[in-house]
């Protein structure tokens, strides 16, 4: 199993002036620890529900492309861009750049938006969750089209572009790799099924995401997806060294479902992102590094709940595990 880490609170010891210094400091932290991914979120507004929404928010692809020349091997990842923010073709465009000059090292994350806040306040359309999930699948759809050979028209419902010219291609071929963030069963799974390399999932449970993946299963099973094609990963709000056996029991349950990956953002009081990611690399990372995943998890979240009680134990429950609403993690039913 793998760890990722979260950059979310820019409000850093020194201030806006440390900004530079400490990122960078974190990113390169992060990946001197052993971390496979460091993610930031796409908003422009701090998220309300974690922070004030005037607290520090910087916007996540120019942060990630400075990072991308300050780092050499670490996963730069998108927790996730609202579909809402960007022009498909234009997203798809920068997405490229950052693929290119980071070596290839792009995660490339879409989701269907949450923040309605933000948007009314700096003037972007946010159309209603039904609209906005019909606009995550053209995005999806514009992206691998611009990703390949095809320079021709897209003709969507909402979206019409003449010439999806990409020019240079990204390094990661075909594509970088999409992750959708997100629970929803009914359609964010769906097109996790359909178009998705990687999944990123916020849980209460144990239990709450064995029935996700289930769920992601019977999608993949009506589209012909092999699900073992999609990583399943996921994102914990926890400082694990307060409780570093009962996360490491939380890592084994997850591994047993498939999850590859968990990545750890710190906890809404924790202001120093740098000793944070230290931390990880000498208390976590080496011992989740021990946990093996199982690859081709059986399509029935049933040996799971015989092997254990399906919950997260009290103690690693202390994450606190807030949906981050950077994408549907509260619309239960989309």
């Amino acid at each position: 199993m793998e760890i990722g880490f979260h950059f979310v609170n820019f409000d850093v010891p020194g201030g806006v002036q440390a900004l530079p210094t400490t990122l960078a400091t974190a990113a390169k932290t992060a990946e001197q620890a052993g971390a496979s991914w460091f993610t930031m979120a796409d908003h422009f507004f701090q998220m309300d529900n974690l922070w004030p929404a005037e607290s520090p928010m910087l916007e996540v692809y120019t942060c990630l492309g400075y990072l991308a020349g300050q780092t050499e091997r670490i996963k730069l990842v998108v927790l996730v861009s609202g579909v809402t923010y960007h022009y498909p073709g234009l997203l798809a465009k920068t997405a490229t750049t950052l693929d290119v000059l980071s070596g290839g090292r792009l995660v490339f994350g879409l989701g269907a938006a949450w923040y309605e806040r933000e948007c009314v306040g700096l003037g972007v359309p946010f159309p209603p969750r039904s609209e906005r999930y019909e606009r995550l699948e053209e995005t999806l759809q514009i992206c691998r089209q611009m990703w390949s050979s095809d320079n021709g028209r897209y003709d969507g419902n909402y979206c019409q572009l003449a010439e999806t010219l990409c020019s240079p291609q990204p390094i990661q071929r075909p594509h970088p790799p999409v992750l959708l963030g997100g629970t929803g069963e009914r359609k964010t799974l769906r097109l996790v099924a359909q178009y998705a390399d990687s999944w990123n999932g916020s849980f209460q449970t144990v239990e709450e995401a064995a029935h996700k993946i289930d769920v992601l299963y019977r999608h993949c099973d009506a589209v012909g997806r092999d699900p073992g094609e999609i990583q399943k990963t996921a994102i914990m709000v926890i400082e694990p060294m307060a409780d570093l056996d009962g996360f490491l029991r939380t890592a084994e349950q997850y591994a047993a479902l498939g999850i590859d990956l968990i990545d750890i953002m710190p906890p809404e009081d924790s202001t120093d992102p740098v000793a944070f990611a230290n931390r990880l690399g000498e208390l976590v990372i080496p011992r989740v590094a021990q946990i093996e995943c199982l690859r081709k998890p059986r399509g029935s979240a049933d040996h799971l709940h015989a092997a254990h009680d399906g919950q997260v134990s009290v103690s690693a429950g202390r994450h606190r595990n807030t949906r981050l609403r950077n994408d549907d993690r509260d619309n239960r039913s989309a």
